[in-house]
């Protein structure tokens, strides 16, 4: 990607200062920032004035898309009300209570209280020292064991992030903790089982087997994405979601859905949960909480988790806090944006959009570097490959990843380009039929112009078709 700002002092203060999340620090340096300079609707525009449309919501979290006036008068009125409101010694705010109210009555029957963070990884981390303290409170201390999923992703919190299965997030952290363990994903595409049914009973299988040879009495919980994100937008069968939480209960485990990405709207219902109407004993989400007008996320708890934390020693204080936990002014944003979600139609949008959305990946199936596509609501991926037949994957020294985000970048059009070859999407929920024909013009041009680079054409292990498509 270009870095040609004429603020070319903000380059270097970056370059000098700031330190950025999940980079290559030395990558970084010699590349330059890419700063972004003001965005509206689902348009971004950069310190050159190049215009850029976001097919990622900024970080999956920008689902009302930016510069909706009435979000930014909720948030001025409220700091001219009341800038900020500790939730400690007893005292509250409005907005606060009314945003964990609307939460509670929108989300699955099981929850009914609420703890706001900062966003998705304290949140997590939050939902972990609660089940921590959840156990010891009910007299079953030795369930301290916690299992995830392979390519899952549950933050970079210092505990948190040995949930997350990614292995940035391990290297040098010295993270799994021995108490944290991982099964396979619901991964459809790489799968070797003969249908979704049999991809589901394989999940319950290993689940089930990772508690026995962990001791049932040892496990705590159980923590899944309803669709991995970061992990690559893995999505499971329908069915998949129901049936681990009906085994966690079977085992005697709680089940935690982390609905940081796919909650708001992202999948169709508000929650992704709702679909299968699975109710958590506790559920992480943020991102779309404030549409990423503001930090705020939370942990939903059932009434079960709440009541054995209350009771188990009624005349202690729960040690748990952050001082910008149930923030006003985040709340009233989450008011606002709750409110454009339901009385605004956007929600009702992004149902009507979702087809449009798996139509342009799917079509994409054809093009010469595509070997899957998969989808819900709106969230989707492509998955590039060198060979479709095998579904080998391309070298990782061909660098196929930067070559996908500088041409998209050129093409005016953000993403994301993961590691091992495959491309997230998330557009705004208020994306048009217009908008969503130019984020596939703009994609397929894309990638035709990486399929046209020579080393990326010799890589290809299937030729047909190649030629004609570079030539056209």
């Amino acid at each position: 990607m270009p870095n040609r700002s004429p603020n070319l002092s903000l380059i270097e203060a970056d370059r000098k200062h700031l330190i950025h999340p999940v980079v290559n620090y030395r990558a970084h340096e010699a590349r330059g920032v890419t700063v972004l300079e003001s965005a509206q609707g689902v348009f971004l525009r950069d310190a050159d004035g190049r215009e850029l449309l976001d097919a990622f919501s900024g970080l999956w979290c920008v689902n009302t898309g930016y510069g909706h006036q009435s979000i930014v008068e909720a948030a001025s009125r409220q700091m001219a009300r009341l800038p900020y409101a500790t939730g400690y010694f007893h005292y509250g705010s409005e907005p606060a209570i009314e945003l964990a109210a609307q939460l509670v009555d929108r989300s699955p029957a099981s929850l009914q209280h609420v703890y706001f963070t900062l966003g998705g990884s304290d949140a997590v981390d939050s939902a972990l020292r609660f089940i921590t303290h959840y156990y010891n409170a009910t007299g079953r201390p030795a369930k301290k064991h916690v299992i995830a999923q392979e390519r899952g992703y549950h933050g970079s919190s210092a505990v948190g992030a040995g949930l997350t299965a990614l292995p940035a997030f391990h290297r040098n952290f010295d993270l799994p903790l021995a108490t944290q363990h991982h099964i396979p994903s619901p991964y459809a595409y790489r799968s070797e089982h003969a249908d979704d049914a049999a991809l589901i009973a394989a999940s319950v299988a290993a689940l089930e087997a990772k508690v026995a040879a962990l001791g049932a009495e040892n496990v705590a919980a159980f923590f899944c994405e309803p669709i991995q994100g970061s992990g690559g937008v893995i999505v499971p069968p329908v069915g998949w979601l129901k049936a681990m939480r009906e085994a966690c209960r079977k085992l005697d485990i709680l089940f935690v859905a982390d609905e940081v990405i796919t909650g708001f709207g992202r999948t169709g219902p508000l929650f992704a949960c709702q679909a299968e109407d699975v109710e958590p004993d506790l559920m992480t989400v943020a991102k779309g909480l404030t549409a990423g007008y503001a930090p705020m996320g939370a942990v939903l708890m059932s009434d079960a988790v709440y009541q054995g934390i209350a009771d188990g020693d009624a005349a202690a204080v729960v040690g748990h806090g952050h001082t910008y936990s149930a923030h006003p002014v985040s709340a009233a944003i989450g008011l606002e944006v709750m409110r454009l979600y339901h009385e605004g139609g956007l929600l009702a949008n992004g149902v009507a959009r979702a087809p449009r959305f798996a139509q342009g990946l799917d079509t994409l199936l054809a093009h010469p570097l595509v070997g899957d596509s998969r989808h819900r609501g709106l969230l989707g991926a492509l998955e590039l490959v060198a060979d479709k037949e095998s579904k080998q994957r391309f070298d990782a020294a061909l660098g196929l990843p930067e070559r996908i985000a500088a041409a998209a970048y050129g093409n005016g059009l953000v993403f994301r380009a993961f590691g091992d070859g495959i491309l997230g999407f998330a557009p705004a929920l208020s994306y048009t039929e217009s908008e969503f024909d130019l984020l596939f013009e703009r994609l397929e041009k894309t990638l035709d112009d990486v399929l046209a680079q020579p080393e990326v054409r010799a890589a290809l292990k299937v030729k047909n078709g190649v030629s004609a498509r570079v030539a056209a």
